[in-house]
């Protein structure tokens, strides 16, 4: 069935049909409403079992990054950028200091 809508389909001179031009914006529409989830990580550590259990209100976890050190950015636990923590409104948000070049985020997909 593939084979006749490709051959029903015309040309526009480029090796294009309309209906690959539809097709693709039809994929780029459904790409941009897909939802992702953006997190902000400050830090990491590793704890034992047997410290994890001991934390209490008012216990302090230290992390592997130094203070004025950038936050990470990341998508669906991608890294995609890292900035500085910023108030808007209120609000913590991220104002962006540096962001990963596209190549190099897909390569870590």
């Amino acid at each position: 069935m593939a084979e006749t809508t490709t051959e029903n389909a015309e040309d526009n001179g480029s090796g294009t049909t309309a209906l690959d031009l539809s097709q693709s914006q039809i994929n780029s529409d459904v790409l941009q409403n897909i939802p992702v989830t953006i997190s902000v990580e400050v830090g990491r550590t590793s704890l034992k079992i047997r410290d994890l259990m001991r934390l209490t209100q008012g216990s302090v976890v230290e992390l592997d990054r130094l203070a004025g050190e950038p936050l990470d950015l990341l998508v669906n636990n991608t890294l995609v950028a890292q900035g500085e923590v910023v108030l808007v409104n209120d609000r913590y948000g991220v104002r962006l200091t540096s962001v990963i070049p596209t190549v190099d985020r897909v390569k870590n997909l």
